[in-house]
């Protein structure tokens, strides 16, 4: 059986999505690439916007998602702390 994902790798996978779609990605193309339900992504999302990890930016052609700076820093930080738990194998 799979293992879950716990709620920082979640957090992480979304943000990952998202830039990876060169920081700008319409809401249904996220979801479906976050490989989730459609409610508990909106509450992740809605916890990301709340912590000011993603920006929507609507314009004419929709909204699209953006990651903040603070998202590409908690990218960047997930990332020492992943190494960090794998070198000394917790």
């Amino acid at each position: 059986m799979a293992k879950k994902r716990e709620r920082l790798e979640v957090i992480r996978d979304i943000l990952i999505v998202v830039r990876d779609a060169n920081n700008s990605i319409k809401p249904t193309p996220l979801l479906r690439k976050s490989n989730m339900s459609t409610k508990r992504f909106n509450e992740y999302f809605k916890e990301l916007q709340e912590k000011e990890f993603v920006k929507e930016i609507i314009t004419k052609k929709g909204k699209t998602i953006s990651l903040t700076d603070k998202g590409f820093q908690y990218l960047d930080r997930y990332t020492i702390i992943k190494q960090f738990v794998e070198e000394f194998e917790l």
